[in-house]
């Protein structure tokens, strides 16, 4: 996870920082997910993005798939920043999720659709999570981000320490309406090769685009690493569709 901006009321460093159990903005950078000294010296320039440089045949979206506006969105099952964009909820992220008013104001109008990659970095939950993902696109894209809901509405504490292992997903998995959780746990175990491989470009795409930090958004030219709210992606998503 990385962020070299100072946390304000409005923008919070991405990912998960832990550090003598205070949430510190600046002072620790990620670089996946091992921590190292912060540069001084002022902010350094945000990597160069585009969004018709990356790879995304086969991730899961939602929107029209030829909607005027594509957003890349990587996020971890795990980062509990990832759920306070998306749900909210996180009682230690003082922000309202923003992405249900990126959904009600730009996919459900079809204006913009949002492909979902991985960035899988948080243990072998993250892993479990990653592979059920691809599991559940594959066999029930209608219900595809219900259950993305349903997994981040479920997350508890980061890294393997509850929710998240691929009983704990079963289970969830047998709430869903819609959804067969024998039939997705038995996917899973049969292309784990297969899913993994597809976790890993995901990553690779991020690594190529120099971001490194959950959640992360690339919308045309512009980059958003972190839970930023509704305006910053209003800002980005706009003038795209002028």
């Amino acid at each position: 996870m990385e962020n070299n901006n100072e946390m304000s009321n409005k923008f919070f460093l991405p990912g998960a920082v832990v550090v003598a159990g205070l949430l510190i903005a600046g002072a620790v950078v990620w670089s996946n997910a091992h921590p190292t000294a912060a540069t001084s010296g002022g902010q350094p320039a945000a990597p160069k993005v585009n969004i018709k440089d990356i790879k995304m045949d086969g991730d899961p979206f939602i929107g029209k798939a030829d909607a005027p506006v594509t957003i890349a969105f990587w996020s971890d099952f795990q980062c509990p920043y990832c759920k306070a964009a998306e749900v909210g909820g996180v009682p230690q992220i003082n922000l309202a999720a923003a992405f249900p008013d990126v959904v009600k104001n730009y996919v459900d109008t079809g204006k913009a659709k949002v492909v979902f990659m991985d960035f899988i970095f948080l243990g072998n939950d993250s892993i479990a999570a990653g592979l059920y993902n691809r599991a559940v696109w594959k066999l029930y894209p209608d219900q595809y981000f219900a259950w993305r809901t349903a997994m981040y509405t479920a997350q508890d504490e980061e890294g393997d320490k509850g929710f998240g292992n691929a009983a704990s997903i079963d289970k969830l998995d047998a709430t869903i309406a819609g959804l067969d959780a024998a039939k997705i746990a038995e996917d899973v175990k049969a292309n784990t090769t297969v899913y993994q491989a597809m976790l890993d470009a995901d990553k690779a795409e991020a690594s190529k685009l120099g971001i490194n930090a959950t959640p992360s958004f690339v919308i045309g030219t512009k980059l958003l690493q972190g839970a930023y709210p509704f305006d910053a992606f209003k800002a980005a998503i706009d003038p795209l569709l002028k």
